[in-house]
């Protein structure tokens, strides 16, 4: 009598086992498609009429940086469009670099210079570490 008390206990045990897993798998994939309809990215014609309204309202793309000197910290620009010079607020924007930045000291080959333009590479002290290819935008 034992044993068949235990056979129906274990076969009772595997049922409600057998139910419970089913109702947390249905929850579980609620919350798994919840949390992948949260993460979902924006398309490639969004992001760049974000990129044009952004530069287009405040920021005129000027040049890029092409070197970064970490002992003085200074970086390299290379300048694509428009002109630099002193006193000029500068936005420098890359994969993990994000700053706006006065400038206080502008060099070509290590003489300073009042401005520069289109095709030169001047230096500047900058605040923060740059890297190839950041962006640089000249704030209006």
């Amino acid at each position: 009598m034992l044993s068949k008390l235990k056979k129906l206990f274990k076969i009772s045990k595997k049922k409600t086992i057998k139910n419970s897993s089913k109702s947390t798998k249905k929850t579980s994939r609620k919350k798994i498609s919840n949390v992948k309809k949260s993460k979902i990215k924006p398309s490639k014609k969004q992001a760049i009429k974000r990129i044009k309204l952004r530069t287009s309202t405040n920021e005129e793309l000027v040049g890029i940086i092409t070197h970064y000197f970490p002992h003085v910290k200074a970086g390299v620009i290379k300048i694509k469009k428009g002109t630099i010079s002193l006193g000029d607020s500068l936005h420098i924007k890359g994969h993990t670099t994000d700053f706006i930045q006065k400038i206080n000291s502008l060099e070509i080959d290590r003489k300073p210079i009042q401005s520069a333009t289109k095709g030169k590479e001047i230096g500047i002290l900058v605040k923060s570490r740059v890297r190839h290819n950041d962006k640089v935008y000249k704030l209006k």
